[in-house]
């Protein structure tokens, strides 16, 4: 088991990194970049995802940060579908697709089993055990 002392220290946050960096790369090129609209919504909910990991983490109670963890795996979920506009709209190819959405799954499936995993603990602080 590891001890989970920092927000750093989560998985889900550190593949929610990797997806924004890589969302932020191929949304600044081309036609998605003249994309405001769209691409400025999806980084939002990618920063969303890292964000509100670290927020809830941050305020050092159990309840809270599972509140912004789910609320970090809707702001997956809004990504996940504005993949398939930016697919769409001929903004990602298949394979740039594929693997961003990729991420995004495995990102909510973390978050999901990190929630599940708290809600059965019945801790009261933020340093686990995982």
């Amino acid at each position: 088991m590891t001890t989970i002392a920092r927000f750093e220290d989560l998985e889900a946050w550190q593949k929610a990194r990797v997806l924004a960096r890589d969302l932020y790369v191929l949304s600044g090129t081309g036609d998605f970049a003249r994309d405001r609209i769209l691409r400025d919504q999806m980084r939002r909910a990618a920063v969303s995802v890292l964000s509100n990991i670290a927020e809830g983490f941050e305020r050092r109670g159990n309840a809270e940060l599972v509140q912004f963890l789910s609320v970090a795996r809707g702001s997956v979920g809004e990504l996940r579908a504005q993949l398939f506009v930016a697919s769409d709209c001929g903004y990602l190819d298949s394979t740039q697709f594929a693997k961003l959405y990729a991420m995004a799954e495995e990102i909510s499936a973390k978050l999901g089993a990190l929630i599940a995993y708290l809600r059965r603990s019945g801790m009261k602080g933020v340093k686990f055990k995982v």
